[in-house]
């Protein structure tokens, strides 16, 4: 089973910036989309921003403009640079992994960190 491990978390001042790094790691032979969710106390767990491995992107309304999701294909390492913080912005972030494959025949599936902790204090 494929690993994904985030760090990168912690307690920023609004206006502050702050970079996720999320490593999957096991036998990977490939994984489509990598991205970052999160989810704020009370609420949804919804999409900041994803990937695929063609390097093609989306963000949610609420972060473009601030963030940048960037990832290294043979690191399988997904990254989200936050800039400009908000209060808002205060959440449990969530690496996830879409499509992935250990080898080429096997079936693809979805998989998920921990979660790592961004507090924007305003």
């Amino acid at each position: 089973q494929v690993q994904l491990v985030e760090s990168g978390g912690g307690l920023v001042q609004a206006g502050g910036s702050l970079r996720l790094s999320c490593a999957a790691s096991g036998r990977i032979f490939s994984i489509n989309t990598m991205g970052w969710y999160r989810q704020a106390p009370g609420k949804q767990r919804v999409l900041v921003a994803g990937i695929t491995s063609g390097g093609i992107t989306t963000y949610a309304d609420s972060v473009k403009g601030r963030f940048a999701i960037s990832r290294d294909n043979i690191k399988n390492t997904v990254y989200l640079q936050m800039n400009s913080l908000k209060s808002e912005d205060t959440a449990v972030y969530y690496c996830n992994a879409e499509g992935i494959k250990t080898s080429r025949a096997s079936k693809p599936y979805v998989g998920w960190g921990q979660g790592t902790t961004v507090t924007v204090s305003s």
